[in-house]
């Protein structure tokens, strides 16, 4: 889907106009977010309009980074691990759910819905499996939290609570004292958010019954799935 008011697609003109060979088009478009610190680019790629009715294809490069400190930021380019395309979505859909419920950042209560939201990573399934839903943490989180002022706009992108930070990086430091090859998943980032003691999202986890023998069997599912 192209985004609005931006036309990624050639217009191919009608047969009648057409000849053997058509000049090549180039399409490059990048959008950014640097509050996010996510960015979505396209290099410019060729269609090749031919009468042999070939594909043409895109060449997209992708690049995503989530919002980190200055510790994290000192770690070099070539060691720091990337961040998994579900863990990057759930962090999307956290700010989103924030933006629902009009509170003005983005919490470690937040990044948990945006894990259930994104509803296909392996944390997701695990909390599912122990009973710990969208709708319940919904929930509980207007039990804890309350609700927003009904004329209250959230921001476009709720800025980051010191602890939602502090799980993002907590992910990023775990990653890189295991040793393991591969990218920090949505898993590193629910045991980021079990790891911020007294925080909204590690009470909600708790009061689900999720406690630190759930989180060392997450911790060892994970450590099993990055060695097949």
């Amino acid at each position: 889907m192209a985004a609005q008011g931006l036309s990624v697609f050639p217009i191919i003109p009608s047969n009648q106009y057409r000849t053997k060979s058509f000049e090549k088009v180039l399409v490059s478009f990048s959008l950014s977010n640097s509050l996010v610190g996510t960015k979505l680019s396209i290099e410019p790629a060729s269609f090749g309009l031919v009468a042999s009715k070939r594909r043409s294809f895109t060449v997209a490069t992708v690049s995503f980074s989530l919002p980190t400190t200055k510790k994290t930021q000192e770690v070099a380019a070539d060691k720091k691990p990337r961040w998994s395309a579900r863990a990057i979505k759930s962090f999307a859909m956290g700010e989103l759910e924030a933006r629902k419920l009009k509170f003005p950042t983005t919490g470690t209560e937040a990044l948990l819905m945006g894990i259930l939201v994104e509803g296909t990573s392996l944390a997701s399934k695990f909390l599912r499996e122990n009973g710990i839903t969208l709708f319940k943490v919904r929930e509980e989180i207007v039990n804890l939290l309350g609700r927003s002022d009904l004329y209250f706009f959230s921001p476009e992108h709720p800025p980051l609570t010191e602890q939602a930070q502090s799980a993002l990086d907590w992910a990023i430091e775990e990653k890189l004292k295991s040793g393991e090859s591969g990218e920090i998943t949505s898993s590193h980032l629910l045991l980021g958010i079990w790891s911020q003691k007294g925080s909204a999202g590690q009470k909600i986890l708790a009061g689900f019954g999720f406690d630190d023998e759930k989180a060392k069997e997450l911790a060892k599912t994970v450590s099993l799935w990055t060695r097949i």
